[in-house]
């Protein structure tokens, strides 16, 4: 595939400057960031009302609607960064974009990456998510991409790798 001039070991000059195509996280993640926000701040709100009744008066049971308050608008926040997360695989570089007041782009030279392994807690697997964590010399350029189906977290990591090895291999 490499023709024409200008090309290089990391493809042509028009693969090397084209715009990368993002791929956004599966919908997966937003489900289970959304159910912990619910299995926490629902038994809490019912906790607070409970005892707030008892022992303050029912008037005082009212302030178990702030946890629910604070549940909408977390719901509302978790779809908005779940939006936000994308990532891109170029000819040299892999990069990671999130944030929706901040915003935060990491790029990945392959050449740089030293170890890429994919973790899975147990609420991960239960919603059958993985993540990649992107290990370079520098631990301030460590990068993860969360919430990732197994299948390609697993054809990730190893396409990461086959690449940063032949990047490596032509420092």
């Amino acid at each position: 595939m490499e023709t024409g001039t200008g090309s290089g070991p990391g493809g042509t000059t028009e693969e090397r400057h084209a715009p990368p195509v993002w791929t956004g996280l599966p919908r997966g993640v937003l489900t289970m960031r959304r159910m912990l926000l619910v299995v926490w701040l629902v038994p809490l709100a019912v906790a607070l009302g409970v005892l707030l009744g008892l022992f303050a008066g029912p008037g005082w049971a009212a302030f178990a609607a702030l946890p629910l308050a604070l549940a909408a608008w977390g719901w509302v926040l978790l779809g908005r960064n779940w939006r936000s997360w994308r990532y891109a695989e170029r000819a040299d570089d892999l990069l990671i974009s999130r944030g929706v007041l901040w915003r935060e782009e990491t790029i990945v030279p392959y050449g740089r990456m030293q170890l890429v392994e994919v973790t899975s807690g147990p609420v991960e697997r239960y919603f059958g998510l993985a993540g990649v964590q992107l290990h370079t010399a520098a631990a301030a350029t460590d990068a993860r991409i969360p919430g990732l189906d197994p299948k390609e977290a697993e054809r990730l990591r190893d396409r990461l790798t086959e690449l940063g090895e032949a990047r490596s291999a032509g420092l």
